[in-house]
């Protein structure tokens, strides 16, 4: 080997080197996120009453996912394909671990008591169930056969049990979203598609009649005509549209809602948070808001399409149209569309472990954009 050829390669073995030691980040995606989270701030301020004490823990949740993120995104997604399983197992236990043991409040059971904070693993389930089907259908052929979509919806379905009982029916139901869709963009056949439907159509009056509990079937009832129980039931729909409305396109200003500033919106700085965004932002700002979130997901389809592994590209679009399901569900709970339940607003409703699973998913996400430069850029 001559000399030349030899400095050569080890300057090329020096730049690889120094390659992995780059932190590999979407500084694309990363402005879109943290976007979203500085509008959260600014709304949980509002939202409760300028406390200082929900802004902090909320910046200290945002710094430790964002810290968890940037770790993740520097693993190989051969790694989270790998430890899927794994996850999904922790997260079953601690399902079960809150069924046992865990802290009870407003007559439900959600939440693991760690000393110096709460965990809530339903939390952790939408994001584990869509990494879990996603591994399970890339090892199989696609699209999937019988077997392999009966033991999916039978991987779904065991937490989504398990949150049932807790009880929280809205999260069972955006976990059940999140594996279907999912097994959706696998390719499942029509034939498929229509018979879930039929059945899911089938399954209403058992659910009605033997899952709901009677405060659950009165939410339901409560969204078709809230003026009935003003006082009771119709409060939090009623209060939450009359922000909404009240809000007009430009707004009252910042922290000047009279709905969220005189305690009239419950829940305005988790499940409601919308409901002040608009007051006091209007309509233009709720717009504003969900362009962010429309490039966010389409960053997301961007990376799927992008992605050479079957896995990267199932996992990938998973995340993006899961988010958007969120934020829809979100959205029509708020303005009445649909019945109250537990769906906080992604990156803008406080919470640690929805705000921290929520940037370990896009940590994930990254980790399958990296993949895809490197492939790229190595041919």
């Amino acid at each position: 080997m001559h000399e030349s050829d030899f400095v050569r390669r080890i300057q090329s073995l020096g730049d690889r080197s120094d390659e992995k030691n780059v932190l590999e980040l979407d500084y694309f995606l990363i402005a879109i996120l943290l976007s979203l989270c500085s509008v959260g701030i600014l709304i949980i301020y509002s939202a409760t009453g300028q406390d200082t004490f929900f802004v902090k823990r909320q910046l200290l949740f945002i710094a430790f996912g964002f810290t968890l993120m940037c770790i993740m995104a520097n693993l190989s997604p051969r790694v989270w394909d790998r430890w899927a399983l794994f996850l999904y197992a922790i997260g079953i236990v601690s399902l079960g671990m809150v069924l046992a043991f865990g802290v009870e409040a407003n007559g439900a059971k959600r939440w693991l008591n760690l000393g110096f904070t709460r965990l809530q693993p339903s939390e952790l389930m939408k994001v584990a169930v869509p990494l879990m089907i996603s591994s399970y259908i890339s090892k199989s052929s696609v699209p999937p056969t019988f077997k392999t979509i009966l033991v999916s919806i039978m991987l779904i379905l065991l937490p989504v049990l398990l949150v049932i009982n807790q009880p929280d029916l809205g999260t069972a139901l955006l976990i059940f979203i999140s594996g279907l869709i999912v097994l959706f963009l696998s390719g499942i056949g029509r034939s498929y598609i229509i018979s879930g439907f039929i059945l899911a159509l089938a399954a209403i009056p058992s659910l009605w009649l033997f899952v709901m509990r009677d405060y659950q079937k009165q939410r339901v009832l409560t969204m078709f005509n809230p003026e009935q129980d003003k006082l009771g039931a119709g409060w939090n729909i009623i209060q939450s549209t009359t922000a909404i409305g009240s809000g007009g396109w430009y707004g009252k200003g910042w922290m000047n809602g009279t709905q969220s500033q005189l305690n009239f919106l419950p829940e305005s700085h988790t499940d409601f948070i919308i409901a002040v965004l608009a007051e006091e932002f209007g309509l233009v700002g709720v717009m504003v808001l969900n362009c962010l979130y429309l490039i966010l997901v389409g960053r997301c389809i961007s990376i799927s399409m992008n992605s050479e592994s079957m896995f990267g590209r199932l996992l990938a679009a998973s995340i993006g149209l899961t988010l958007f399901v969120f934020v829809l569900v979100n959205l029509a709970m708020v303005s009445g569309v649909l019945p109250v339940v537990g769906a906080p607003l992604p990156f803008i409703s406080y919470g640690g472990t929805a705000i921290v699973t929520l940037f370990g998913g896009f940590g994930i996400l990254m980790c399958i954009s990296n993949e895809s430069k490197t492939n790229r850029s190595s041919n």
